[in-house]
């Protein structure tokens, strides 16, 4: 008899759980569609510019951290690493192709910082930097989300199918610093992409009211 109660108790606090969490998404959704355009492709716009800046400075610290052959290392390619590349031929597919980048370069952002918790000692400044660049791409991610909501509020925003790249496999330190070089090139090659994009699209589709100035 206790059992039954128990299990109905846990089935009862499940329930509510899910139901907790579906209105908390139906919130969201309707935050995001009650945006402005104008002024939600701005703020993205700027946050993503802001991203691709400090793309640039975690490079560099990158770069310093590895030793005297990382140059060497940042000139190598390697394969399984997401291609900065944005596609599609109308504003949703290339919405889609930005949410479904971030997505994919937040597990090997991670890899990264994992494989360099490792090499480096805890006071590098390379370690806060590369979790703080995993957080802001995740936000950004969510930013991108809440665009195609506001945007195309009946169509689904598809997660991406599978692993289009897979994270590497074990790997020695050199493999490692060279993978964490590609990874982070590439994410700054990203952002510069989706910082054009964003800026397109909100000529593109914004056609309403006054369009917040964003600079050249």
């Amino acid at each position: 008899m206790y059992p039954q109660l128990e299990i109905s108790q846990l089935a009862t606090t499940l329930f509510s759980f899910l139901l907790v969490m579906v209105v908390d998404a139906s919130r969201a959704g309707k935050s995001c569609r009650s945006q402005a355009c104008g002024s939600s492709l701005q703020r993205s716009w700027r946050f993503t510019r802001l991203l691709h800046k400090e793309s640039d400075d975690l490079l560099k610290i990158y770069k310093t951290s590895q030793g005297d052959l990382s140059e060497l290392f940042c000139k190598m390619s390697m394969d399984n690493v997401p291609d900065p590349d944005i596609s599609g031929l109308d504003p949703s597919a290339r919405i889609q192709s930005m949410y479904s980048h971030i997505k994919t370069f937040l597990p090997h952002l991670q890899r990264v910082t994992e494989q360099q918790t490792d090499l480096q000692i805890f006071s590098n400044p390379l370690l806060s930097k590369l979790s703080d660049t995993y957080s802001r791409t995740s936000s950004l991610g969510s930013q991108i989300s809440c665009i195609y909501q506001m945007l195309f509020p009946n169509s689904p925003l598809l997660e991406p199918a599978g692993e289009p790249t897979p994270l590497p496999l074990s790997q020695n330190i050199f493999q490692q610093k060279v993978y964490g070089c590609v990874v982070l090139k590439r994410l700054k090659q990203f952002l510069s992409n989706a910082t054009r994009e964003i800026k397109a699209l909100k000529h593109q589709t914004c056609t309403k009211g006054p369009k917040p100035n964003i600079p050249s």
